[in-house]
């Protein structure tokens, strides 16, 4: 029997650690990454305490760094998307990608084509379409021109559409790329994102990304939540005829996965997955729906940058006496109040209640929404409690909620503080936040060490978190193009 050789994995734009812990499951080892962040790099370094962390991706050196076997950039976005302002790929974010393929480039110079074998892009399918369809053909371009410098550029399809799908062969190499949509993988998040794979050394591309299935069996199925309780699956997410992991909201940190049909979060049974999708650049709120919306890198930062749930509300007419059951955290003074009176009225409400509960709330504001009709505010009079039989409350998604709706256990974000850092350790988070200052914020001045020692005591923030979410990857999507690669790889 043939020995198994182990591959390795580097990480650019590591952001969450989901193509490090993608790789992991694949049983690929993750040697190395890069990321600017603060959070995520805490998060990471924590997850992933073997792992090298570099910073700034512009100073990394192809040539000196550990070969890997893979390497793995999903680029920023930002300015290829179709919820920003489309700067395209030589945006002030998206050129990083040319900052991806030179250390790509000087990898495999320093190791006579050697490593990196495999190249994994992910970026949103608003890549397909910016800038008139040839951002797109740069990158299919530049990534051919990795094994063949001298290669013409890719040429456009007809009217500039590219198909979500597609392959490109050569001497000796092979591209492939295929839009995968989250929700047909395990999770009930509508995200869909560009997987490209490149293999300079054979003809596996289109294998990992067309052929894992008959690897994997059913990717959605084998892929299973984090969840402590016992797991099911049901089918159908959205239209993708798949199954997938269904989570419902339980009340507390309780999310159990059952057997219903595309449940997505919920308070009570007895209704339809609801899901409120909240537009940060126009202000539109669409909804109910049955999967959740992307999760975008705004969450979380006010205004309409807002993930809105609605959950089953059922409140009785006994009055205040009765005891309130399974609130969703412990701030319910943040419901929507349409007099503008309530803390924080615009920013959505967080009291989730199951039915058969009387609304003891610190106020009386909630939200009622009826099927099939546009979403009513109703503010109560706290003194003469309504008696409700059908209805739901809207409220915000909360980080572990994101973590979930990314395929992600719950304990990614826990553990992060750290009482009495070392030296060595102050001296790797100076240089973080020194990075992260000159190239994120601009700040004139730099972090004090005795400002470093308090954010490593507590270095957690619901903001912070949603961003991190926000901008990070579907682990049931990157396990399943990683165990192609780690599977098909031994082949050849």
């Amino acid at each position: 029997m043939a020995m198994t050789r182990e591959l390795k994995l580097g990480s650019l734009f590591d952001g969450s650690g989901g193509f490090p812990l993608g790789g992991l499951l694949a049983g690929i080892r993750p040697v190395w990454a890069s990321e600017i962040e603060p959070f995520p790099i805490r998060v990471t370094t924590r997850r992933f305490p073997s792992v090298r962390h570099y910073g700034d991706i512009s100073e990394m050196n192809g040539g000196v760094i550990e070969p890997v076997d893979v390497i793995t950039f999903g680029s920023p976005c930002t300015d290829m998307s179709l919820a920003g302002k489309r700067a395209g790929l030589h945006g002030k974010q998206s050129c990083l990608f040319y900052e991806a393929v030179r250390i790509v480039k000087e990898m495999r110079e320093a190791t006579d084509g050697r490593y990196p074998r495999f190249i994994v892009w992910e970026n949103v399918a608003g890549a397909f379409s910016s800038g008139a369809g040839r951002d797109f053909q740069s990158v299919l371009t530049e990534i051919v021109r990795v094994k063949e410098p001298q290669a013409p550029q890719v040429p456009l399809p007809e009217k500039a559409a590219w198909p979500y799908a597609d392959i490109l062969m050569g001497d000796g190499w092979s591209l492939a790329y295929r839009v995968l949509d989250a929700q047909g993988w395990g999770v009930p998040q509508r995200r869909r994102r560009i997987y490209l794979v490149a293999d300079f050394g054979g003809g596996c591309a289109a294998k990992v990304l067309f052929d894992t299935e008959g690897v994997l069996g059913d990717p959605a199925s084998r892929f299973r939540s984090w969840e402590s309780p016992a797991g099911g699956s049901a089918q159908g997410a959205g239209a993708t005829g798949k199954e997938c992991v269904i989570l419902n909201d339980q009340g507390g940190r309780r999310m159990d996965v059952t057997e219903d049909v595309t449940q997505t979060l919920r308070a009570a049974s007895g209704h339809p997955p609801i899901v409120f999708e909240n537009h940060s650049q126009d202000s539109r709120c669409k909804g109910p729906l049955p999967v959740a919306p992307a999760i975008a890198g705004t969450y979380g930062t006010g205004g309409n940058n807002q993930p809105l749930v609605a959950v089953d509300i059922r409140l009785t007419s006994e009055g205040t006496k009765n005891t309130r059951h399974n609130v969703h955290e412990t701030d319910i003074s943040r419901c929507i109040d349409t007099s503008g009176n309530a803390p924080d009225g615009n920013q959505g409400g967080v009291a989730v209640v199951q039915e058969e509960v009387s609304h003891a709330m610190t106020t009386g504001c909630w939200m009622q929404v009826t099927e099939g009709k546009a979403p009513t505010l109703a503010a109560r009079d706290w003194k003469e409690p309504a008696a409700v039989q059908q209805g739901y409350i809207v409220r915000r998604l909360t980080p572990l909620e994101c973590a979930r709706l990314q395929g992600f256990p719950d304990w990614w974000c826990a553990g992060l503080e750290t009482e009495n850092p070392t030296e060595e350790e102050i001296a790797f988070w100076r240089e973080v936040f020194e990075t992260h200052r000159r190239i994120v914020t601009g700040a004139k001045k730099s972090k004090t060490d005795k400002q470093i020692r308090k954010w490593l005591r507590n270095p957690h923030t619901d903001g912070a978190e949603y961003k991190m979410w926000g901008n990070g990857v579907a682990l049931p999507c990157v396990y399943y193009v990683m165990a192609g690669i780690a599977h098909f790889a031994q082949e050849t």
